[in-house]
């Protein structure tokens, strides 16, 4: 299967906010490890809070995550101030459904944000809603085997 995101950036830096705005999207959809926060770090950098509440002035945002560790979600949950969905079971969208329809979201003015073609991507293109590919935040900092991981998945990707 072949996939090709709305837009595929280097950065999650790189998102044109206003361009999006003015194209009707109004909820960022983010995932968690890798996308803006490094990979089970728990922690957000300066640069990362300041670029959300940046966001957050024009969109609503969320977390739409994989990870079910309890004692990792304990301490996202509380250094996050915007809802948070963990378990998401990407790129299934049964849970991603649910709370949407929680927050009273439409899919198609939500732009989904995530690092990974077969579980961000998909799901995004699955639930109907705009997707951005980032590379990873941490993208040189990350072991060879994890740039070789992440090169081979992008291969998915139809240009």
């Amino acid at each position: 299967m072949f996939l090709k995101p709305d837009y595929n950036l280097k950065s999650i830096y790189d998102i044109n906010l206003e361009e999006l705005k003015n194209s009707g999207i109004r909820a960022m959809l983010f995932d968690l490890d890798s996308t803006i926060m490094a990979s089970k770090s728990g922690t957000y950098t300066e640069e990362m809070l300041g670029w959300l509440k940046k966001v957050k002035e024009n969109f609503f945002i969320a977390v739409i995550s994989n990870n079910k560790n309890p004692e990792y979600i304990e301490k996202v949950k509380n250094i996050s101030d915007f809802p948070l969905l963990f378990n998401a079971c990407k790129p299934q969208t049964g849970p991603a459904k649910e709370f949407l329809q929680k927050y009273d979201l439409k899919a198609n003015e939500c732009a989904l944000v995530g690092d990974r073609p077969l579980t961000d991507i998909l799901c995004g293109k699955l639930l109907g809603c705009t997707t951005i590919l980032v590379d990873s935040i941490t993208a040189d900092k990350e072991s060879k085997i994890v740039r070789l991981v992440r090169k081979l998945e992008r291969c998915s990707i139809k240009k």
